[in-house]
């Protein structure tokens, strides 16, 4: 038997239904009828989005923005540990904490390099297209078996510290599968061909070195609009990167896909729209300024920005 994407799918699926049920029967949750609905679409999205026409995934998406735009998705009153409790645990366990930590990562990097050589019979043991996506879910599984084991608590537990984490990123918790899913509509709506038409028209091209820094800046700024690189990339690599960085000065897309995204990553430093990365932090550590995290980021992003111009440049072109 093959462990495929789709698994991971309903794994995540139904994670986000039990959370959807316990808010639901939470009677102190303010918003939690909006909010357990929110939730449950979500939820459907992972668990039967295959099978439904996609109108009704994009109905379903149009809802989900509603309760979110009206401020339906609220966080509950969770019971947490005394400070005394949080410290006596951490007494006890020391550096053990980090491990179900770091099984995440080791787990997802041995299962992505080992992988062709899991074969039975001719069948593979994990998904060949999303190897490094199932080994991901294999190790936040292992990783939750080892932090019941060391803190002697149950699954259960584990959903109920999932759900006051979900409550706590709110509705920025779709946005990075949102986001990406918005490039793609970008790119199939011509907004890549938009972006060439505009770049070839008005900058003189023929400079490659201001081709390449079009495409740089460009991932940051679309990052910086839509929130997220994913959705970037499309848009400025069917605009720019292969029509002329690949197709006219003949680079090498592999360098042009790296550099091209950690310029994107670039402007995720510096937007509120990445609200999973800058605005929820601010607001889990109580910070008076919500774009405090930003403002943080920004000389750190300009720079490695500046960089990118010449590691493009140089690298893409060997």
């Amino acid at each position: 038997m093959t462990l495929s994407i789709d698994l991971l799918y309903d794994l995540v699926g139904l994670i986000l239904a039990i959370t959807a049920v316990m808010t639901l029967a939470d009677p102190t949750h303010p918003r939690r009828y909006a909010s357990a609905l929110f939730w449950a679409l979500y939820a459907l999205v992972f668990l039967v989005g295959q099978w439904v026409p996609p109108e009704w995934v994009g109905v379903g998406v149009i809802v989900m923005a509603l309760i979110a735009g009206f401020g339906g998705v609220g966080a509950g009153k969770h019971r947490l540990p005394s400070a005394e409790q949080y410290l006596a645990s951490a007494k006890r366990l020391g550096h053990r904490l980090f491990i179900p930590a770091l099984a995440i990562p080791l787990l997802t990097m041995v299962g992505t390099l080992s992988a062709k050589y899991l074969v039975f019979g001719g069948v593979p043991l994990l998904d060949p297209k999303n190897t490094t996506l199932v080994s991901l879910g294999i190790g936040c599984i292992v990783a939750l078996a080892l932090a019941c084991w060391l803190t002697r608590e149950t699954p259960m537990q584990g959903m109920r510290e999932s759900r006051r984490l979900t409550d706590a990123l709110g509705w920025a918790l779709v946005l990075p599968q949102m986001l990406g899913m918005l490039g793609l509509v970008f790119s199939d709506a011509g907004v890549g061909k938009a972006v060439a038409h505009v770049t070839t028209s008005y900058i003189n091209m023929d400079l490659r070195f201001l081709a390449v820094t079009v495409y740089v800046v460009g991932m940051a700024l679309f990052t910086i609009i839509m929130g997220n690189g994913f959705a970037a990339f499309p848009v400025m690599t069917g605009g720019v990167g292969v029509p002329i960085l690949v197709g006219v000065y003949h680079g090498d897309p592999a360098v042009m896909a790296a550099v091209g995204m950690l310029s994107g990553y670039c402007g995720t430093l510096m937007t509120p729209m990445a609200a999973n990365f800058n605005i929820v932090p601010a607001a889990l550590l109580e910070l008076p300024d919500k774009n405090a995290v930003i403002r943080a980021q920004i000389p750190t992003a300009l720079t490695l920005l500046l960089v990118n111009v010449f590691l493009l440049n140089f690298l893409m072109f060997r």
